[in-house]
């Protein structure tokens, strides 16, 4: 006879891929959390081969306090293990109201799950977000904190029209039952925006969204992510992602040409902004991320589009801008 699972105010999802020692880290930070609320951990590991980030898990939640459990996601792909999280976390969990989400590179601050819960239930929103606040090693180049693959969308507390990244979010289950099953698309598995484009979605299904300043998370970023190399294709991601968004509500061929010269007119704009980012920053990667997200646009509209997240990538990213 299958048993009920306890009942618990919030369920804490983490997708995660080749990365156990940083996903030991990111459980040790949950379990310092400053709470009263009861919450549970899922655990969703998309290596089914070597299944490391399980293993890793079950060691820690056997250890307690951290109460968890881990799954395998065999199809891979960040979308697929997301959906796979959130929809372990839905069904065993009846009663929760409150389904969060952290990567297994992050590290939260001891009152984040208070706070972000605090704030779901103040405000009534159906999203929070929070800001994701880059961790770099040593060696890494001063000025990179601004650029627009590392800041977060928001400065301050309030609500917002929308959310970019799953990276540090709180959704509600009814948002969960407007949007249908499964969540996210999974026709992003190795573009990556699957999260953006969850969010676009649920704006335009009139979900309410809250950003919480305060509710911080920290982020791993190792000196790969600081090359020019790495931020370019970056740039050229999220092109490629804005453009697919947009294009899943155009409808006709006169729409998809407007789409398409709307993207080339972006590039031409984009120029102008560099110069501009260029003055004021001294920072020449976060002037060019302009041309770069343009140049993604045009390239997605002629049908050329990244694929960063196959299994030959290191890890699994699940955050979109």
């Amino acid at each position: 006879m299958k048993t009920r699972a306890t009942p618990v105010d919030a369920v804490v999802c983490i997708p995660t891929f080749k990365r156990p020692e940083h996903l030991v880290q990111t459980l040790a930070s949950l379990a310092r959390q400053r709470t009263d609320l009861r919450f549970t951990v899922v655990v969703v590991d998309n290596d089914a081969a070597a299944q490391a980030g399980s293993a890793a898990a079950e060691a820690v939640f056997a250890k307690g306090p951290l109460q968890g459990q881990c799954v395998v996601e065999q199809r891979q792909g960040n979308c697929s293990a997301i959906n796979r999280a959130f929809t372990t976390a839905l069904g065993a969990y009846p009663e929760t109201r409150y389904f969060l989400m952290i990567d297994d590179d992050e590290l939260a601050r001891p009152d984040w799950l208070e706070r972000m819960v605090a704030t779901a239930q103040r405000t009534g929103v159906g999203i929070v977000g929070g800001p994701v606040i880059p961790r770099f090693e040593p060696g890494t180049r001063s000025g990179l904190d601004g650029h627009p693959a590392f800041a977060p969308a928001y400065d301050k507390s309030g609500p917002v029209p929308v959310i970019y990244g799953s990276g540090n979010c709180l959704i509600t289950r009814r948002t969960f039952a407007l949007m249908g099953a499964p969540p996210f698309d999974t026709g992003y598995n190795f573009l990556g925006g699957g999260d953006t484009d969850f969010f676009v979605r649920a704006r335009r299904a009139g979900v309410t969204f809250y950003w919480e300043a305060e509710a911080v998370i920290t982020e791993t970023v190792p000196l790969a992510r600081t090359r020019t190399g790495w931020l370019a294709a970056r740039g050229l991601r999220i092109g490629a992602v804005n453009y697919r968004i947009e294009r899943k509500h155009v409808r006709g061929s006169l729409g998809l040409v407007t789409l398409a010269g709307k993207s080339f007119a972006v590039l031409g704009v984009s120029f102008g902004r560099a110069i501009l980012d260029l003055a004021r920053t001294r920072e020449p990667t976060i002037a060019l991320h302009p041309i770069l997200v343009a140049l993604g646009r045009c390239l997605a509209a002629l049908g050329v589009e990244p694929q960063p997240y196959r299994a030959s990538t290191p890890r699994l990213r699940t955050r979109g801008r």
